[in-house]
């Protein structure tokens, strides 16, 4: 079924905004987006005179369907602790399309979401990117795996030092990195032998088709995972990268981008002691590819919106926070191409909102994901 949007004013966060705009899908997908698009006479209609939309939101780390909502943590399949290296790990193993939390995503306005693997082990695991709509996991698949997770500092020296094993240190977390790219460089080089499902799943980062995605708050655990993908040649994120403001010009360098957050919550560490609200601006000013996180259920995903707005607040342009909500996300899960921002060919994924994204009385008014409008506010028909 076609469907078009009149009269809105688009914010596109690819081709700037779009005022007194039409958006036509045609099935699953954009059709047109502009101006002077021509409604089709078998099109149903919206009239959005007076809303605005933007691309469905994205948040490239969660742990939704791994955590869910009102299960205790010693519940959860976010963590497989006793080893720390488990690059074989798949987050699309765990995920459970019933968690209340994806309807609360729906009905906030995000509707892709990446799934990752916890932080308590060195080599974690693989996230996938799913969309937050459907029965099962090969209904809601978007892509999988969009990185490999590692992780530095507190989390993985906690969980294994507890347990009088390795790591203990930041040296030995570098250590085992290293170890587990050695090993995987050589079984993509020999290409011989009994298969290794470890590292197997190591193969792709060691070839640079996805990237690391290295879970790091302090500056210095930022520029060990620069110094150790330099060594190996490898693609690099940071998750978090809480004194991101700190090393920006590093990271810019380096061309590492950032899913930056949470950070409407309390420092949960020494860790995230040098926590600023001017990270955002400070990392975007400096060139770095930044995109917004809650890591639901750290803060329900439900609130990535108000993170935008926050970074509204303390000096981010709204053009750069609509993209760092959206098809910044989608660029580091390499699945731009698809989804990210309201153009011609990609995913029918549309958010209306009553005003303004970054203003606090706009509410979503509907949502529409893969064409199809998954929700709808009462007042909206």
């Amino acid at each position: 079924m076609r469907l078009a949007l009149t009269g809105a004013c688009i914010m596109t966060a690819s081709d700037g905004v779009i005022q007194d705009g039409t958006l036509l899908t045609d099935g699953r997908t954009i059709a047109a987006v502009g101006a002077d698009v021509g409604v089709p006479e078998d099109a149903q209609v919206w009239d959005a005179r007076g809303k605005v939309l933007i691309p469905g939101m994205i948040d490239a780390h969660t742990h939704l369907g791994l955590c869910q909502d009102g299960v205790g943590a010693n519940q959860s399949d976010e963590d497989e602790v006793g080893d720390p290296v488990v690059p074989h790990l798949r987050a699309l193993d765990a995920i459970n399309p019933e968690d209340i939390a994806f309807r609360d995503a729906l009905m906030a306005g995000v509707t892709t979401v990446g799934v990752m693997p916890g932080s308590y082990n060195v080599i974690c695991g693989q996230p996938a990117a799913v969309k937050v709509v459907g029965r099962t996991v090969e209904e809601m698949l978007v892509k999988a795996p969009v990185g490999m997770k590692i992780a530095f500092g507190e989390r993985p020296k906690g969980v294994y030092g507890a347990l009088k094993k390795s790591p203990m240190t930041r040296m030995g977390i570098a250590a085992i990195l290293r170890e587990g790219l050695v090993s995987a460089q050589h079984y993509a080089a020999n290409g011989k032998g009994p298969r290794n499902l470890r590292l197997e799943a190591m193969v792709p980062v060691v070839r640079k088709q996805i990237p690391l995605r290295a879970h790091a708050h302090r500056a210095d655990d930022m520029i060990t995972a620069i110094r150790i993908a330099q060594e190996f040649d490898l693609d690099l994120i940071i998750e978090h990268g809480t004194d991101g403001h700190k090393v920006a010009a590093e990271l810019s360098r380096a061309g590492v981008g950032v899913v930056h957050g949470p950070w409407l919550k309390t420092r949960g560490n020494l860790e995230q002691s040098g926590r600023s609200l001017d990270s955002p601006r400070i990392l975007i000013e400096n060139g770095v590819l930044t995109a917004f996180s809650t890591d639901h259920p750290v803060i329900p995903i439900q609130n990535h919106r108000m993170q935008g707005m926050t970074a509204v607040d303390h000096g981010v342009g709204p053009d750069e926070a609509l993209k760092a909500l959206t098809v910044n996300s989608a660029r580091i899960m390499g699945i731009d191409g698809q989804v990210g921002s309201l153009e011609q060919g990609k995913d029918a994924d549309v958010v209306v909102l009553s005003g303004p994204p970054f203003e606090a009385a706009t509410r979503v008014e509907g949502v529409i994901v893969n064409g199809n409008v998954a929700w709808k506010h009462e007042s909206e028909g």
